[in-house]
């Protein structure tokens, strides 16, 4: 049973770091700056964290831009108050960003004009399908060596491994435009910190204070909230890995990363 939970939270917490850390927050925003020899091994390790449910930093940076031009109106790629549920929104999610993830419809130029990471042979081997078989195989063998014997409930945790990165774009999507509270009341649309502390998602259901604050790269505003993404981004800041390059936003005002705590 320790090995199973050992390898779920890991997969678990690895992707989400993945998603929020590099496609998010540097692909989709450019909260921070790094060198083509850091942007490359994450790009890979975003590859290897997601594993079968891998998402390309292309599609996901145009899907989200389109997310914030148009929050929670009909224009909107992932707005829960136009679908059904959180199924009927996925599927209208996965038709949109395979669009632009396969380059089959082009992508309106006022949401690629900003830089986003793109490498081309990690992309296309992260997207091909053998490989998706293949990596999601390896969490079925993995499986098959460590439960234990009757126990097949334990087996009900691979489609969660195989849909990670959607799964985790559902949750945010879905609960953070519908339950929580609300810290920016200004805000457009219908945004939800739905966690006081969010420790599931290292930060992204601080919806509302994401959309009240865009730029802000610690999605945190209250004095209790904390962004445990934004924890490890400001270590790798201070060793040189990144720069953090937009400052913080919290109940005291703008803050310059450098000076923040």
């Amino acid at each position: 049973m320790v090995p199973i939970l050992i390898l779920f939270f890991a997969h678990w917490f690895g992707s989400v770091f993945a998603q929020t850390f590099f496609l998010h927050r540097y692909a989709a925003h450019a909260m921070f700056s790094m060198n083509r020899k850091w942007e490359r091994f994450f790009h890979f390790l975003t590859m290897v964290l997601q594993g079968p449910s891998y998402l390309n930093p292309y599609g996901y940076a145009v899907l989200h831009r389109m997310h914030h031009s148009y929050s929670d109106t009909e224009d909107d790629p992932h707005s829960p108050h136009f679908s059904k549920n959180a199924f009927d929104m996925m599927i209208k999610t996965k038709k949109i960003y395979d669009d632009f993830a396969y380059d089959r419809v082009p992508a309106n130029p006022e949401f690629t004009r900003d830089f986003i990471p793109r490498w081309k042979s990690i992309d296309l081997l992260g997207q091909n399908w053998w490989f998706r078989i293949g990596f999601g195989s390896l969490y079925a063998f993995y499986y098959i060596a460590f439960v234990p014997e009757g126990q097949w409930a334990w087996y009900l945790l691979l489609p969660i491994h195989w849909l990670m990165g959607p799964i985790h774009g559902a949750i945010v999507n879905w609960g953070g435009h519908k339950y929580g509270y609300r810290n920016h009341f200004k805000t457009k649309d219908e945004s939800k910190n739905m966690l006081p502390i969010d420790v599931l998602t290292m930060g992204e259901l601080y919806q509302n204070n994401h959309h009240g604050h865009p730029t802000s790269p610690n999605f945190a505003y209250k004095w209790w909230e904390v962004d445990f993404c934004f924890q490890i981004m400001k270590g790798l800041h201070k060793v040189g890995i990144i720069n953090i390059k937009r400052d913080v936003w919290t109940t005291q005002g703008r803050v310059p990363v450098s000076k923040a705590a």
